[in-house]
């Protein structure tokens, strides 16, 4: 069962402005990249169902972070069909986002009252999505589409809130093209994440990586 409810979850990704997205077989790495972002001020972590046994890695990582990351909502990521929701719903995910919408998904996420974020692409996709619920739509992929899709799309749907994923960067320039943009949030995996930091175990590195990020997102909204 999810630890926070559905507008908790959404304030947390609001608040902070950025979503971790990370995936790792070896659930002690998984683990300290999560207490290193919960430092770094994360408040919503997206864990990638990705690998063989993922669900059971996510399993380990929502007691890890129960006790040392107790104001941290896990999600999962990379779901495309709602009895892979129902699974990782059952282990206590706090939010499910996928690649693609899939109205399915969100009737499992609903009766749960867990926030869905599906994939959309373009206005008509945002429109169905929010249809049946779902609060939050991911703009992916980021980098192919680009921060004037956002904008052109709230300009017809000024209420829509947009998380985008896929070729975020932790750079002043990029961050601040986004918010500007007027995304809710930003989904970040690997530029936050160098495989070289994560495999030398510098934890120190990621929570500053995430500092500077979330500073770079509160000037842009000012």
């Amino acid at each position: 069962m999810a630890k926070f409810d559905k507008l908790a979850v959404l304030r947390k990704m609001g608040e902070t402005g950025m979503v971790p997205v990370f995936y790792h077989k070896d659930v002690e790495i998984a683990k300290q990249v999560v207490k290193a972002c919960y430092e770094g001020g994360v408040r919503a972590f997206e864990f990638t169902n990705r690998g063989d046994f993922a669900q059971d890695v996510f399993a380990e990582l929502v007691k890890y972070a129960a006790k040392e990351c107790p104001e941290m909502a896990l999600g999962i990521g990379s779901v495309v069909d709602p009895a892979t929701a129902a699974l990782y719903l059952q282990l206590g995910a706090n939010f499910v986002v996928g690649p693609l919408f899939n109205p399915e998904i969100a009737k499992i996420c609903n009766r749960r009252l867990v926030p869905y974020t599906p994939g959309c692409g373009s206005v008509s996709e945002v429109g169905f999505a929010q249809e049946v619920g779902c609060d939050l739509c991911k703009i992916f992929p980021g980098d192919v589409l680009g921060p004037k899709l956002v904008k052109g799309l709230l300009a017809p749907l000024p209420w829509a809130k947009l998380m985008v994923t896929g070729g975020v960067e932790p750079t002043k320039e990029n961050l601040t093209s986004w918010i500007k943009a007027g995304v809710y949030c930003v989904g970040m995996g690997s530029k936050l994440f160098p495989k070289e930091v994560v495999a030398s175990g510098n934890w120190a590195a990621i929570t500053t990586k995430c500092v500077e990020a979330l500073d770079y997102i509160n000037e842009a909204r000012k």
